[in-house]
């Protein structure tokens, strides 16, 4: 999701990374992160009833928690390092979400977003 930086009209932001800046590895670990989370929120909201109705900002926490651990795991699955992620590891994750979310989602959005972190990582 590119979003306009203030006052300049360019589309520069991709999930809270300034592309025209230094990106780091953890800076689009984070992203994938929020990617995903902002693609699946709706979903996973879905469930909020099986976690007791919690209050709005506390189910916001937990769905974040939900999608970081997620990742985490794929890093462990994949060996890789979340705290330490490589230019091949994040490679590697955002193929997995790919082939994950093309059972629910449609090719379309798959692509726009796959596209997007993989501007990210190849800015590393």
């Amino acid at each position: 999701m590119k979003e306009k930086i203030k006052g300049t009209g360019n589309s520069n932001i991709i999930y809270g990374v300034d592309i025209t800046k230094k990106v780091t590895p953890i800076m689009v670990r984070d992203a994938i992160i929020q990617c995903y989370y902002e693609a699946h929120r709706n979903v996973l909201e879905l469930a909020r009833e099986s976690f007791g109705n919690p209050p709005k900002k506390r189910f916001d926490e937990m769905k974040r928690s939900v999608v970081k651990d997620l990742i985490s795991d794929i890093f462990v699955w994949i060996g890789g390092d979340f705290n330490n992620p490589t230019k091949k590891d994040l490679f590697k994750v955002i193929d997995i979400l790919r082939r994950f979310a093309a059972i629910y989602r449609s090719e379309k959005i798959i692509k726009k977003h796959f596209t997007e972190i993989l501007l990210l990582i190849e800015r590393l």
